[in-house]
């Protein structure tokens, strides 16, 4: 069974990287995308969900991935309203009535989402290890 590496033990620049750019240039995309159309950013905001749930495949269980999970969602939702706030067009898709809290449901979004791939890669790795026995 593939097993991926646990976030623990990359280097530090390889999870400085995985855990706070790699969302910032996500969110920053989305940022564009919210501007330009809501079908592209409705879909590219599924394939974010789908990658942040393989995220947390990189930990041990839920918990681990819910800590970066909404480490990373936080980032993810700064970095989308600062670059729709610099691109300056009106959003397709509603940022609410106070838009800074945005953040706020991007990171439970991302905890929830990451500690569902951290949960089910442990129950994976528990299966796997009971039919090696």
């Amino acid at each position: 069974m593939y097993e991926p590496v646990l976030f623990r033990d990359r280097p530090r620049p390889a999870q400085v990287a995985l855990g706070g750019v790699v969302p910032a240039i996500a969110g920053g995309i989305a940022g564009v995308l919210i501007g330009a159309s809501s079908g592209a950013y409705w879909a590219y905001a599924a394939l974010v969900a789908i990658a942040t749930v393989v995220g947390g495949f990189e930990h041990q269980d839920g918990w681990g991935g819910a800590d970066r999970g909404l480490v990373a969602g936080v980032i993810y939702g700064i970095a989308l309203l600062l670059v729709h706030a610099i691109v300056g067009t009106h959003a397709k898709v509603s940022l609410g009535s106070f838009p800074p809290f945005l953040v706020v449901i991007t990171g439970i979004a991302g905890m929830l989402l990451s500690a569902l791939g951290g949960r089910t890669a442990r129950v994976m790795r528990e299966r796997g290890t009971s039919a090696a026995e």
